[in-house]
């Protein structure tokens, strides 16, 4: 096996930039989610895990260069997110007020709206959303999920017929042929090298929300994203239930550089 490619995501829920070298520290991959929307009506950060309210983040993208993110609009506007007009500018787009913020709230919690609610109701629909506390895997305050980094495999994405893109990873793990799907379930609690440098631990299968399904800059919606882990992968996620899955979550014991090409070893 070998790193086929490396993602980040400078914003959180907007499409982020393929990297041909990252820095993963005990926090993640540098940059990774560095910044995130905060709701101006409830206080809470903005992810398109509630499709009804922000989905359309995912037709925004946000790269980082140099350490400047810059954010491009669905209407060809581009902005930096330290230029004062970006929060009117991302309310616009959203038709809801908003703060681009790089300092996590004290209360880090997300709406993860039901996703086979979603699947059955729509995207627009009211549904049920516990809430999701960001970072339960993080050393400190954070925008991520749950774990520094996020790894899934080119067999799981090819047995799903989609994308990497519509799962969001970090690390996409190129498998040899004949590799099984979801094999990912099998690395919970084993140790993933990374060349001579970066080595991590995997902790949980990632449960997946309705977000795979959404439109994806110019890729359609797609339900069948999730519809085949909820009939084919459905695992049980400490703390979180039985739940559909694709790829894992990661800690990070050992930090370093990481590329395209370097081999990956589970132990």
């Amino acid at each position: 096996m070998r790193i086929d490619e490396l993602w980040r995501y400078p914003v959180k829920s907007m499409l982020g930039q393929q990297l041909d070298a990252a820095a993963v520290g005990p926090g993640g991959m540098r940059g990774d989610r560095r910044f995130a929307l905060v709701d101006g009506a409830t206080g809470k950060v903005a992810s398109a895990k509630q499709p009804r309210l922000w989905r359309a983040l995912l037709q925004a993208r946000a790269v980082d260069v140099d350490g400047e993110v810059r954010v491009a609009l669905p209407d060809g506007r581009a902005v930096t997110a330290t230029d004062p007009q970006v929060h009117d500018l991302l309310s616009s787009m959203l038709g809801r007020p908003v703060r681009l913020s790089a300092t996590p709230p004290d209360q880090p919690d997300i709406d993860r709206a039901d996703p086979d609610e979603v699947l059955d109701r729509g995207v627009e629909a009211v549904v049920a959303a516990p809430q999701l506390t960001l970072g339960e895997a993080v050393p400190g305050p954070t925008f991520l999920d749950y774990a520094p980094l996020h790894l899934i495999t080119t067999a799981t994405l090819s047995h799903i017929g989609q994308p990497a893109l519509r799962y969001r990873p970090n690390v996409v793990v190129r498998t040899p042929p004949g590799h099984p799907p979801f094999s990912e379930n099998t690395w919970v609690g084993r140790t993933v090298t990374f060349g001579d440098a970066v080595v991590v631990r995997v902790v949980l299968p990632t449960p997946r929300c309705a977000i795979p399904t959404l439109e994806h800059g110019d890729l359609p919606r797609d339900p069948m994203a999730l519809r085949i882990l909820v009939a084919q992968n459905r695992v049980d996620v400490p703390g979180f239930g039985v739940l559909p899955a694709a790829g894992v979550y990661a800690t990070v014991e050992r930090p370093g550089q990481i590329r395209p090409g370097a081999e990956v070893a589970v132990a």
